[in-house]
């Protein structure tokens, strides 16, 4: 009898695995508003799901999955702000009455929430921003957001408010859409030899030291094993590269139809004395492209508003 116990916890364990794999986009949801970023937001994403798989294995009962690993989010990314010091502190003042139930005003701010650009909550004060996430992009009822941030019902309500109300001046007074930039002649580069197959001439630009982050798949580090990177894409007919940027980051965006309007996902690189010394590459979270306000590049030469999402 003893002998099918182990047995029975691993599937309990791949099961939690499964279901904590399906949050993932929304939980990339919460956190890439908090840090005003897609990418900051993917790395507090991935390092909440490492935290919590360590956890697991100590916990003598199964937390209820959505609200625990939200909170371990949350803690992260605060944990992240704060050590940048960009945290804003900001009392809980009185209350404002919001009703929990939707009406046509709720509505339109959640809406409203909802297509404002991710780098734009960075402006809230967190406790704003954190409500007004929870609340208008994910959905969340008014008691669960205070169970999760640990204050009262009325101190969301109060920072909601607030936070609405700060959100419209912001989207008010931003631009609607960013420039797009020039790309670097070491992105183009590597374009050009990418669309054109050129697999050894792109290991040749790797360091010897290189390492590649891809989410969800074991990191891997120096300029053999990393090589392989390669080697995969080329198994992949259709693939198309353009230089882009994404939050003032030069990236690449990568594209599987190349008449398609918009990429699949997206990757960025980093260089030492000419060479590649890291990859972070996107293509097993493309969610994380849904909330990027990703722009082409523009050629040398050419005109301001030819870039496009």
């Amino acid at each position: 009898m003893s002998d099918g116990k182990p047995a029975v916890e691993r599937d309990r364990r791949e099961g939690l695995l499964a279901l904590a794999a399906a949050l993932r986009p929304e939980l990339h949801r919460y956190c890439a508003r908090l840090m005003g970023s897609v990418i900051d937001g993917e790395d507090v994403v991935q390092d909440t799901f490492a935290r919590a798989f360590v956890a697991l294995d100590a916990l003598c009962e199964v937390p209820q999955l959505r609200p625990w690993l939200f909170r371990i989010a949350h803690n992260r990314a605060l944990d992240l702000l704060r050590s940048r010091a960009i945290r804003v502190a900001e009392p809980i003042e009185a209350a404002l009455e919001i009703a929990d139930a939707a009406d046509p005003v709720e509505m339109l701010m959640r809406r409203q929430a909802v297509q404002t650009a991710v780098s734009r909550f960075a402006e809230l004060p967190v406790p704003q921003r954190s409500v007004v996430i929870l609340r208008d992009v994910l959905d969340e009822p008014l008691a669960d957001i205070a169970a999760l941030l640990g204050i009262t019902v009325d101190a969301v309500k109060g920072h909601l408010a607030r936070g609405r109300a700060r959100l419209r001046r912001i989207n008010a007074q931003a631009d609607p859409r960013p420039d797009a930039r020039i790309a670097s002649a070491a992105i183009v580069r590597y374009v050009n030899m990418f669309n054109q197959r050129d697999w050894d001439g792109l290991r040749a630009l790797l360091a010897d030291d290189v390492r590649l982050h891809q989410s969800m798949h074991p990191p891997r580090a120096g300029a053999a094993d990393v090589g392989m990177f390669f080697t995969i894409y080329a198994k992949s007919d259709g693939l198309w590269l353009k230089p882009a940027w994404v939050e003032g980051r030069e990236v690449i965006a990568v594209f599987e139809d190349r008449a398609a309007a918009k990429p699949n996902h997206f990757m960025w690189l980093e260089w030492r004395e000419g060479r590649i010394s890291f990859i972070r590459d996107y293509r097993y979270v493309r969610y994380v492209l849904d909330d990027a306000e990703l722009v082409l590049a523009r050629e040398a030469g050419a005109s301001r508003g030819g870039g496009g999402r």
